[in-house]
């Protein structure tokens, strides 16, 4: 009896642990599962992560780019105080590589254009720009709504001067933004404009077009001007090359390929393609976010 007995404790305690042991590893194996499920959910894997914003921004088209440049503590973009009024008052305008048309809009209330014309190879990126223009000249007309005299007089729609005389545009009138791959397109060839903006583009041209596509871009932007029009570049330098070259295949190769680089281009602008003067408007620029202190300069034709 008390052989069984003891022989019954001794199973009992094999039994006992083993169900520990198997307990244990389900809670590993459970808190092992957890984990492998939160890196997926939260995209911690740093491959993946890294991987799938190349792809989304092969040509620079960061959704929220302006939320980079412009600061909390900035009433506007420090690229406008350097801009000056008579290159677009009255002026027809084109801005190449517009993103989300912040900058388009921003020129058009406070200079005045004729007609200014934002365009970007991402659709999603003009959509937005129309969302944003539609949306900038309701807040604007609730304003003006709100501070209307007691007299009773009208609600005016935001309006600009177009430079030449008393009358007054809408701004829907004034801006429109349309897709384009400007290097290749040529639906803008029988158009021109009296001043041309481009922005912190030429890097990704540069990347994705090489040095055929660099020249593309300054040879069309001549052919477009009117004479006397001006151009203003804000090129990206040479060592933000290097963080962007590995964005795709097409990038990487025509990275080790570039001949021509960004301290070459006004020389190009000036002596290849036909431009008469430059103007640094670098020295102006002040209040820009880290890492966006990049040269401006504006040529004439």
């Amino acid at each position: 009896m008390g052989q069984d007995s003891n022989e019954t404790k001794t199973k009992r305690k094999r039994g006992g642990r083993s169900k520990e042991k198997k307990s244990t590893e389900k809670v590993v194996t459970t808190e092992e599962h957890k984990k492998q499920q939160q890196q997926q959910g939260n995209g911690s894997n740093p491959s993946k992560k890294k991987k799938k914003s190349q792809e989304f921004c092969p040509f620079g088209n960061y959704k929220n780019y302006y939320g980079y440049r412009i600061s909390n503590d900035m009433d506007e973009d420090p690229r406008l105080k350097v801009l000056k009024k008579e290159w677009f008052q009255g002026k027809d305008c084109l801005d190449i590589g517009c993103n989300s048309g912040v900058m388009t809009i921003h020129i058009a209330k406070k200079f005045g254009c004729r007609s200014i014309l934002g365009v970007d190879i991402d659709s999603s990126l003009i959509e937005v720009a129309r969302w944003r223009l539609r949306n900038f000249i309701r807040t604007q007309n609730q304003g003006e709504k709100k501070t209307a005299g007691a007299d009773g007089s009208k609600e005016q729609s935001l309006s600009l001067s177009d430079g030449s005389s008393a009358e007054t545009k809408d701004l829907f009138q004034v801006v429109s933004f349309q897709k384009e791959n400007f290097v290749q397109t040529r639906n803008l060839d029988e158009n021109r404009y009296d001043t041309i903006l481009c922005l912190s583009v030429t890097k990704r041209v540069h990347l994705n077009w090489g040095d055929d596509g660099l020249i593309s871009l300054f040879s069309k932007i001549w052919r477009l001007l009117n004479p006397g029009g001006i151009f203003v570049m804000e090129p990206q330098p040479w060592k933000s090359y290097e963080k962007n070259r590995r964005v795709s295949e097409t990038t990487a190769m025509n990275y080790r390929n570039i001949v021509l680089r960004p301290e070459h281009f006004q020389n190009i602008l000036l002596d290849k393609i036909g431009f008469r003067t430059v103007e640094d408007l670098t020295s102006s620029l002040s209040g820009v976010s880290k890492g966006f202190d990049r040269q401006v300069l504006a040529f004439q034709k």
